[in-house]
Formats: C-alpha cells, sequence, structure tokens
C-alpha cells in the first residue's frame, strides 16, 4: 500500500510566540509578588494600587492581542473548526479547573469569569468575525468604548437595569457599574476589542510584513518563544507550583498558613 504524501506542518511565526512568551514571563512576576503579598511577605493593595492594576491591565492585553494574532495565522492557514474545536475544549476545561482552584482557594472570590473564560467567549466571536477584515478595526475601538457607554446609560436612563447587568448571570459582557468581587474579571467587553485590534493587525502583516513576521529570532529570544507555545500548559502550572512552594517556605520557617 503506498505511502501517504507527506503534508507539512503549518510554520510558526516566532516573533508571535516570543511575544506571547513575554506576557507569560511578565504574567509569572506578577503572580509571584501577589502570591508574596497573599502569603504575608510582603504586603501589596493589588485590587487599588495603580500600580499593580495597570501592569494587570497591560498583561491581559498583552494576552488577547496575541489571541488575535493566533486567529488570524491559525485562518490565513486554513485551519479547520475541527482543529479550533479541539482548543477551544482546551482552554474551556482548562478555566474550569482555574474556576475549581480558585473556589478552593478563595471561596468568596473566585474566579468565574477570568481570563481563560473570557477567551473561550472571544475566541468563538472573532473566529466569526475574522471577515470584517479593516472593520476589524472599528470594531475594536467601538467595543472598547461600550462598557463606558453602557454605564452612563445604566446610571442614567436604564438606571432600572444595572442590577440585572452586574448580576452574575450577566456580568460577563463588561456591562456594568459596579465591579464583582473576584480574583481575576477578564469580561467580553471591552477585551474583545483588544482580541480584535489584534486580529485585524496580525492580517496586516500577513499581508505586508510576512517575511518580517517569519524571519528568525536574535538566539537570546527564542526561550521566550518555547514558552508561548506552551502558554495554556503554563499558565496552568505556573501558580500552583508557587504558591506551593511559599506553603512550603512558610512551614519550613514556621509561619502560619
Amino acid at each position: 500500500m503506498p505511502l501517504p504524501p507527506f503534508l507539512p506542518r503549518s510554520p510558526r511565526y516566532d516573533r508571535v510566540d516570543a511575544l506571547r512568551g513575554l506576557a507569560m514571563v511578565w504574567m509569572t512576576v506578577f503572580h509571584f509578588c501577589f502570591d508574596l503579598s497573599h502569603f504575608g511577605y510582603w504586603p501589596q493593595d493589588f485590587r487599588h494600587d495603580p500600580f499593580w492594576t495597570q501592569q494587570r491591565t497591560a498583561i491581559v492585553s498583552l494576552f488577547l492581542f496575541c489571541a488575535g494574532l493566533g486567529q488570524a495565522i491559525a485562518l490565513e492557514q486554513a485551519q479547520g473548526w475541527g482543529r479550533f474545536g479541539r482548543r477551544w475544549l482546551q482552554i474551556a476545561g482548562a478555566a474550569l479547573l482555574v474556576t475549581a482552584g480558585s473556589f478552593l482557594m478563595f471561596p468568596h472570590s473566585f474566579i468565574y469569569f477570568g481570563v481563560l473564560h473570557g477567551m473561550a467567549v472571544m475566541l468563538v466571536v472573532a473566529r466569526l468575525t475574522a471577515g470584517w477584515g479593516p472593520w476589524l478595526w472599528l470594531a475594536g475601538g467601538a467595543a472598547l468604548a461600550l462598557p463606558w457607554a453602557m454605564a452612563a446609560a445604566l446610571t442614567g436612563p436604564w438606571a432600572m437595569a444595572a442590577e440585572g447587568f452586574n448580576s452574575r448571570w450577566l456580568n460577563g459582557l463588561g456591562l456594568i457599574t459596579r465591579k464583582p468581587f473576584t480574583e481575576d474579571y477578564v469580561p467580553v467587553f471591552p477585551w474583545l476589542g483588544v482580541m480584535w485590534w489584534g486580529m485585524a493587525a496580525g492580517q496586516v502583516l500577513l499581508r505586508r510584513q510576512r517575511a518580517w513576521l517569519a524571519a528568525a529570532l536574535p538566539a537570546p529570544m527564542r526561550p521566550l518563544a518555547v514558552l508561548g507555545r506552551w502558554s495554556l500548559s503554563y499558565y496552568l502550572l505556573h501558580q500552583p507550583v508557587m504558591i506551593g512552594a511559599l506553603m512550603l517556605v512558610g512551614w519550613v520557617l514556621g509561619r502560619p498558613g
């Protein structure tokens, strides 16, 4: 029986992987500082101090922009719904694991619509709207502005509807007047706008700057690309490892748990 023809794998773009890897490193440092604060080694106000809140915004933005870039590349390489669906199930399953783990550690502020939950929804929307082309830039800007417009409406003419949008059933949309008490909150709006802009940027790069996008990375940056290829696994593992290490340190030092 003849062997099937060799089918080359779709090329990876190391620059996109490295950008995602950079987000992972930044996130790790941020989470380690958070863990130090949680265990009382270095108390910080992660909910209100702009030094920390602005970093969180930048890290999430970088993640979602990279996700948009990745979708542009996947669609350009004709990756079908089957492969998309398998990856989507991994992200959705990981989101459920995050919810379960955070409930054990933070039962009063567990994560029910964090970055993975938001990505699971936004990736489907991005996939369905990829054909909008340049209109993705306008859609992204509208998505970024929508929460502020809705907040004004919900404290004005639509005030009666505010509690419904603030409820746990609908606040994943991001059209709220009161931020929920949870350890991670990445609603569809405004963050879908960042993913849309990432997809629009990816389409432009693939059309006009493919050679730059495909260029080899300098040697010192290659580990970032490797890390970026394993972003989901790393995301799930890094916090349990750091938390476990700090708990072990606390036990050795005789600190109360």
